[in-house]
């Protein structure tokens, strides 16, 4: 069995996806995130325990802690610990063998070769042997969840992938800056021109019939054009809470990755 300690930076959708892959792999994962989290589909992060102390996702549960001292205690309870670390001052306390940037920021916001001894960066924003040893492909298509070992991952196109024929017109973006104000939940079933919330006091609609797959707490702070919630137009609820085709096909480039490096 190989002993392995990973530090995923992130708690969204596909940094989730990622440690539920490792955790049923019998890795030990530890997840940092920010202070105020902005994942979209939060039925699928992680990160919402900083909300909740809890959040489970496919049998797997993560729980928030507050001092790197809580770590072993939450790890010896069969959980994930998340702590808020921004800087992910962690590392030199967990000393981990792998270090997974999984922020998805489209570029790279500090982390370095370095930080482990395996450092692996998901998507654009990372070169392979230079700020990350391996870049995973985040980016739709035929070359999803690729282990990359010299180069970058492609450029981000902006665009969102198709889903029952759907692209853009199911995102939901904020009309202006402001304070967003909502009653939907996930999981809800809107019509095509539906009001879903308010930003600052203007409306926002959603283009196409669906469920609610992905939605900003409310009360969250939005910039304009800021993406704040997803419409799935299949319809089917339980994809609102499990894991995503996209981040199993990633995880499972992590998976590789690691497996690569320390199954030698």
């Amino acid at each position: 069995m190989i002993d392995l300690t990973v530090l995923i930076k992130g708690g969204g959708e596909l940094a989730s996806g990622v440690a539920h892959r490792l955790v049923c792999s019998h890795f030990k994962v530890c997840l940092t995130e920010v202070t105020y989290p902005q994942a979209v589909r939060r039925g699928v992060a992680f990160c919402e325990a900083v909300c909740e102390g809890e959040k489970e996702i496919e049998g797997v549960a993560t729980r928030f802690i507050s001092s790197p001292d809580d770590i072993l205690s939450v790890w010896e309870k069969g959980k994930v610990p998340l702590l808020i670390d921004p800087e992910t001052t962690v590392k030199d306390i967990l000393k981990p063998d792998v270090l997974v940037d999984a922020i998805i920021a489209k570029k790279n916001l500090g982390t370095k070769i370095s930080d482990a001894s395996l450092v692996i960066g998901l998507g654009p924003g990372f070169q392979a042997g230079k700020d990350v040893h391996i870049v995973i492909e985040t980016n739709r298509g035929h070359n999803l969840g690729k282990v990359i070992r010299q180069g970058e991952a492609e450029a981000n196109t902006g665009v969102p992938g198709v889903i029952a024929g759907v692209s853009a017109e199911r995102v939901l973006r904020a009309p202006k800056s402001g304070r967003f104000s909502t009653n939907k939940k996930i999981g809800d079933h809107v019509q095509s021109g539906e009001v879903v919330g308010f930003v600052a006091g203007s409306p926002v609609e959603t283009l196409v019939e669906g469920v609610i797959r992905g939605l900003l707490r409310d009360g969250a702070e939005l910039h304009k054009g800021m993406k704040l919630g997803d419409v799935d137009p299949r319809g089917i609820r339980d994809y609102c809470y499990t894991i995503s085709d996209k981040a199993r096909a990633i995880a499972g480039g992590v998976l590789e990755a690691i497996l690569t490096r320390f199954n030698a």
